[in-house]
């Protein structure tokens, strides 16, 4: 009998076969997404050293009215600004176990336009 897991179960099986694959080196940090019901998180981290280089979320804009996209453009925005404050122009993207679509897809395209490479 098939067992039918739960959406959180399923993203997070997807999330841990992802990073099976993925590691934020020195050079090429690990650019980490989570999207919640109402915010947007980005990280960029260095996982060799286990420590955060640069984050962003749309907590910081809290008391702007905005969608959900609108959010993540400016989150990916925020964070590829503050990458490049940093010295950091390329990256892996980790979309977290998420689909490539949505929110996701918006902060990732925000990203590469405003100068990050991945």
């Amino acid at each position: 009998m098939k067992v039918k897991l739960n959406k959180k179960l399923r993203r997070l099986r997807r999330h841990k076969r992802i990073r099976a694959k993925i590691k934020g080196t020195a050079d090429r940090p690990r650019l980490s997404v989570y999207v919640s019901n109402l915010n947007v998180y980005a990280q960029i981290i260095d996982d060799e050293k286990g420590n955060t280089i640069v984050s962003a979320s749309s907590l910081e804009f809290r008391d702007e009215k905005l969608s959900g996209i609108e959010k993540a453009k400016k989150v990916g925005e925020m964070i590829a600004k503050r990458a490049l404050e940093k010295g950091i122009k390329k990256v892996v993207f980790d979309r977290g176990g998420f689909k490539y679509i949505g929110r996701i897809k918006a902060l990732a395209e925000s990203a590469r336009i405003n100068g990050l490479e991945f």
